[in-house]
């Protein structure tokens, strides 16, 4: 799957975010090493500390069904419009908390990619987006 796939699989799950707080939707599209692409969408709790994160919510989907080798992940998200629709007008990076899981289970060149759309894109890696990550090293 190439990088404009990946966006467009996360941009449709943006409109999966359950955030009736926030009003913020954000969608990541995780790909595995072996092709398979696990996807994600944040999910707000009114209590907030049980919300869950897109970014999270794909990896946590993966790891339970036995896959731990990733090469990429697209995230997008933005607000919602008028009518509760949601938005993509920057780059939506991931959070501590995300990049720490991410740290987890990637090394450091694993690929981090903030769209805005499918074309309009940058690629971070997991290094440069988390330089001194707390791990088992």
């Amino acid at each position: 799957m190439n990088n404009e796939e990946l966006i467009k699989t996360a941009i449709e799950m943006t409109k999966m975010s359950y955030v009736p707080y926030s009003h913020f939707h954000v969608g990541a599209a995780l790909l595995a090493a072996n092709g398979k692409v696990y996807t994600g969408c944040n999910i707000e709790n009114a209590a907030y500390g049980p919300s869950n994160c897109a970014e999270r919510t794909a990896i946590f989907k993966a790891v339970s069904e036995g896959d731990k080798d990733f090469s990429a992940i697209a995230v997008v998200g933005g607000p919602e419009d008028s009518e509760g629709n949601p938005t993509i007008v920057d780059f939506c990076p991931p959070c501590g908390v995300c990049r720490q899981v991410m740290a987890e289970f990637c090394n450091k060149d694993f690929k981090i990619i903030l769209a805005k759309s499918p074309t309009e894109y940058k690629i971070f890696t997991l290094g440069e987006l988390l330089p001194e990550s707390f791990s088992l090293d």
